[in-house]
């Protein structure tokens, strides 16, 4: 989260130079073109350290939830949680039934994410007839755990190193790996706090396990970052939607 503000407060700082040196303001201190071209220089500078500043592993201490088992390191994270007025069977049948059209904002988000490429269905392009947890486990994710209706966890192999071959299954996440791999491994909890209301939270983890690949995946989750919180988020009130409906569906 921290590398991603200072990199977007580059690109911030980048484009205000632009501007500035169009246009310069001289009340912010910028009285030439010359100034605000000084003003674009830094700004990159600034991205340019998001970009590449260290990324340090976290690990679970006890494993409590099947998200741990099966994710206990990691270097990139992401989490949010929101409350739903339906109890957890409704709410767990809602995360596993919800659709991408019913996600605000995200076939633009994801439509930028693939820089508008036509690509087969996945979950970076989902249809209207299944739900995204189906067409992610039919594409490039794979079955986790399935604890209904307490936790739901999926995984997928981002990066696989040159000459890797075979079918993903759940053992990647328990077995030493060759360097190169990044997993990410993304889960869904709901949480009872009475009888007609639960505490829905959806985590994702990321693990680089070479330094290399580490680097290279810094840098990309610090650009989509806001993106991908964004989706994160939507999605929760999506499933709020659905569960909260007087039909469920």
């Amino acid at each position: 989260m921290i590398g991603s503000l200072v990199v977007y407060a580059g690109f911030f700082m980048a484009a205000a130079g632009v501007v500035l040196s169009v246009r310069p303001i001289p009340r912010l201190g910028v009285t030439t073109r010359w100034g605000g071209l000084v003003v674009v220089g830094v700004g990159v500078l600034v991205a340019g350290v998001g970009l590449i500043l260290p990324a340090p592993a976290s690990r679970v201490t006890r494993v409590e939830t099947r998200l741990d088992e099966f994710a206990p390191v990691w270097q990139f994270r992401e989490f949010h949680t929101i409350t739903v007025a339906a109890p957890p069977a409704r709410v767990f049948e809602a995360v596993k039934r919800v659709r991408a059209d019913e996600i605000s904002l995200f076939r633009t988000l994801t439509w930028i994410r693939r820089g508008g490429r036509p690509l087969p269905q996945s979950i970076l392009n989902a249809g209207d007839r299944e739900s995204l947890i189906d067409v992610a486990t039919k594409s490039s994710f794979v079955w986790l755990a399935d604890d209904v209706p307490r936790e739901l966890v999926i995984g997928t192999v981002i990066r696989a190193p040159l000459g890797t071959q075979g079918v993903l299954t759940p053992q990647a996440w328990q077995e030493d790996l060759a360097p190169g791999f990044i997993l990410a491994t993304m889960s869904f909890m709901v949480t009872p706090e009475g009888p007609s209301r639960s505490l829905v939270s959806t985590e994702t983890r990321v693990f680089a396990n070479s330094p290399s690949a580490r680097r290279q995946f810094a840098a990309y989750w610090r650009v989509i970052y806001p993106g991908s919180a964004i989706i994160r988020w939507m999605w929760l009130r999506a499933i709020d939607r659905r569960a909260t409906r007087p039909d469920g569906s």
